[in-house]
């Protein structure tokens, strides 16, 4: 590749965009040298505040297939600049990442933050270890009870940052939760108000 966003426009895109009139601005941002290809601090700092991640792999006859990964804040951990990996607990038994990563180690990573209208694409490799003791140890929870089964280990080839034009907000429970219990206790307290102001109305009645 003669630009790490080779990796994602492809000649055939290329060709797409040439077409649809937005080759020349892309074409500006390649000779800047294209994608980022290792973590910065803006992206660490995004990426331990995540809860939740798609991993997109694919099989060898090119059928893709798209994993929902989720867990406490961070959990998807950072080993160096280029190296990110996750714990893989115990789940429906299907292995179906697994298993596309027999066939090739080429994986993707779509991170989203709905709350702030977020979304990081990664590209890159990734592959199971299921022999490193020490790794397990360090992906796992202690507050989750699930047993680790394996690690997934991704290397990063390229990654880009999207706009946040077209993202609907979404807020996580943990976030509404809070406010929500607020109001519930505010409405109670009114209901309470309420019947007291009825109660010395009727008395007034009388």
């Amino acid at each position: 590749m003669k630009y790490s966003s080779d990796i994602a426009f492809t000649p055939a895109v290329k060709s797409i965009q040439s077409a649809l009139g937005s080759r020349a601005t892309i074409a500006k941002s390649e000779v800047k040298g294209g994608f980022k290809t290792s973590l910065n601090p803006a992206l660490i700092q995004f990426i331990e505040g995540q809860d939740m991640f798609y991993l997109a792999t694919s099989n060898h006859r090119g059928q893709p297939y798209i994993q929902y990964k989720g867990g406490a804040p961070g959990f998807l951990k950072i080993i160096d600049s280029q190296t990110l990996a996750w714990a893989d607990f115990t789940g429906n038994r299907q292995y179906i990442s697994a298993g596309n990563l027999e066939d090739t180690e080429k994986a993707f990573i779509f991170l989203m933050d709905y709350s702030v209208s977020r979304r990081v694409k990664i590209w890159g490799t990734c592959r199971v270890v299921d022999d490193d003791p020490a790794l397990l140890a360090q992906l796992s929870d202690r507050e989750y009870p699930g047993s680790v089964e394996r690690a997934f280990v991704f290397t990063i080839k390229a990654w880009d940052a999207n706009c946040p034009q077209h993202i609907h907000k979404r807020f996580p429970e943990k976030a509404v939760a809070p406010i929500l219990q607020e109001m519930a206790t505010t409405i109670e307290d009114l209901k309470i108000r309420l019947a007291m102001y009825e109660s010395a109305d009727d008395l007034h009645e009388e």
